[in-house]
C-alpha cells in the first residue's frame, strides 16, 4: 500500500465504529493496567471548575467533594489532566487530517440554551453518580462495579425521556426556504486540505513528542498523554458518541453504535479481569440512589445537549461552537454537584455499599455474571431494533391502505 492510499484510507476517511470502539476498549484496558486509573474525563473537568473558583478567591479545596477527588496540582501534574490534553490534541490532529475543521455557529439560540442546560444537567448527574459515559460504560462495568450497571440502565431510561422531550415543538427550528435557479456546485479546496493535513501531522508529532519526553522523567504522566492521543484519534475518526448511540436507538431504531459499545465493554472486561488478578485495584463506587438518579439526569442531559463527554470534545475541536457551550455547561454542572455534595452524599451515596461483583460472586462468578448481563443487554438492543422496525413497517402499511 502506497503512502497516498494509506493516508486516504486511514487518516482522512472516517473509521468504522465497531472496530474503533473495540480498539478503545482494549486501549482503556491497558490504560488501567499501566497507570492504575481509568479512562474518564468529568472528574478532571470538575477539578478545572474548582481551580477556576480558587482563582476567584473561593476555597473550593475545603469542599468535601474536592477532598475526595483531590484538587492538588494542575492538569499538567495530574494523570487525568495529561490524558485529557492528549485527547484534545489527538482529536484536533485527526480533524485536521480530514480537513474537518470549520467554525460552525449554532443555528438558533434555542440550541445554545439546550447546549448549556443539557451540559449542566449531564455534568451534575455524571458527578453525582461518580461516573459518566466513560467512567461507567468503558471502565465501571468492565471493572465489575455494580454502581456502573445502575448508572447504565438509568442512563438508557433518561435518554429515552430526553429523546421524547427534544421532539417537542419548542425545539423545532423554523426552516427558511430560498428559491434558487440551479444547484450550487460543490467547492473543493485541495490546497487547503493539503495544508491542514500537514498541520495535523505537526500537531500529532508534537503531542507524541511531548508525551514521550514527559515519560522519560514522569512515566505515568507521559504515558497518560500518549494514551489520550490514541483515545482522541479513535473518537474523532470514528465519531464515537454515546449520545447518538442512545438517541438513535430510541428515535430511528439504529443500534449499530450501541452494539459496538457493548462489544467494546466485553473486550475490556476480560483484560481488566486479568489485571485485577495480578493485583491492580479496580475502582468500585457506591451502588446507591446516586447512581440511579445521576444516570437519569446524565441520560436526559446528554440528549438535550446533543453530546456526551466524548461527543462534545471532538466536535468542539472541529469548530462546532454549539459544543463549546456543552463543555461549559458540563464544567458548571459538575462544579455545582461538588458544591452540594456534602448535603447530598450521606443519603444518596456514601451510606451505601461499594459492591464489587468479583467479591460478591467470586472472581470467575463475577466475570460470568458480567458477561451474562452484557449478553442480556445486547439481546435487548437487538430485540428493540426488531420491534422498532416491525412497528414502523406496520404503520407504513396501514398508511398505504388508508390512501388506497
Amino acid at each position: 500500500m502506497s503512502w497516498q492510499q494509506f493516508k486516504q484510507q486511514y487518516l482522512i476517511k472516517f473509521w468504522a465504529p465497531m472496530p474503533a470502539v473495540i480498539a478503545a476498549g482494549i486501549l482503556s484496558t491497558y490504560y488501567f493496567g499501566i497507570t492504575g486509573t481509568f479512562w474518564a474525563v468529568t472528574g478532571e473537568f470538575t477539578r478545572w471548575g474548582g481551580q477556576l473558583l480558587q482563582l476567584m478567591g473561593v476555597h473550593a479545596e475545603e469542599w468535601g467533594y474536592f477532598r475526595l477527588i483531590h484538587l492538588e496540582g494542575s492538569p499538567l501534574t495530574r494523570i487525568d489532566g495529561m490524558m485529557i490534553i492528549g485527547m484534545f490534541g489527538g482529536c484536533f490532529a485527526a480533524a485536521l487530517w480530514a480537513n474537518n475543521v470549520k467554525l460552525r455557529m449554532p443555528q438558533h439560540r434555542i440550541r445554545i440554551i439546550q447546549a448549556v442546560a443539557g451540559g449542566i444537567i449531564a455534568g451534575f448527574g455524571a458527578r453525582l453518580a461518580m461516573g459518566c459515559n466513560l467512567a461507567a460504560f468503558f471502565t465501571g462495568i468492565p471493572q465489575f462495579s455494580l454502581h456502573a450497571w445502575f448508572f447504565a440502565l438509568a442512563t438508557a431510561l433518561g435518554s429515552w425521556f430526553g429523546a421524547r422531550f427534544t421532539l417537542l415543538p419548542m425545539f423545532r427550528i423554523p426552516v427558511k426556504l430560498q428559491k434558487v435557479s440551479a444547484a450550487s456546485p460543490l467547492t473543493q479546496k485541495p490546497a487547503q486540505a493539503k495544508r491542514r493535513f500537514r498541520i495535523g501531522m505537526l500537531v500529532f508529532i508534537g503531542m507524541v513528542g511531548w508525551g514521550a519526553l514527559t515519560a522519560m522523567n514522569q512515566p505515568k504522566l507521559g504515558l497518560a498523554m500518549l494514551f489520550g492521543v490514541g483515545f482522541g484519534l479513535l473518537i474523532e475518526r470514528a465519531q464515537i458518541c454515546f449520545t447518538s448511540a442512545f438517541r438513535d436507538m430510541w428515535i430511528t431504531g439504529r443500534t449499530h453504535m450501541a452494539k459496538a459499545i457493548i462489544l467494546g465493554m466485553a473486550v475490556s472486561a476480560i483484560g481488566i479481569f486479568s489485571y485485577v488478578q495480578l493485583g491492580v485495584e479496580a475502582k468500585i463506587m457506591w451502588a446507591g440512589p446516586n447512581a440511579v438518579l445521576g444516570g437519569l439526569l446524565f441520560g436526559f442531559g446528554i440528549v438535550l445537549a446533543g453530546g456526551c463527554e466524548t461527543g462534545w470534545m471532538y466536535r468542539a475541536v472541529e469548530g462546532q461552537v454549539h459544543y463549546w457551550w456543552v463543555g461549559l455547561g458540563n464544567v458548571i454542572g459538575s462544579t455545582l454537584l461538588a458544591y452540594y455534595w456534602d448535603d447530598l452524599s450521606p443519603a444518596l451515596a456514601t451510606s451505601w455499599d461499594k459492591v464489587n461483583l468479583l467479591t460478591t460472586f467470586g472472581p470467575l462468578g463475577g466475570l460470568l455474571v458480567t458477561y451474562l448481563m452484557l449478553f442480556a443487554a445486547f439481546a435487548l438492543i437487538v430485540g428493540w431494533e426488531k420491534h422498532f422496525f416491525r412497528r414502523k413497517n406496520i404503520a407504513a402499511s396501514q398508511a398505504i391502505e388508508e390512501n388506497v
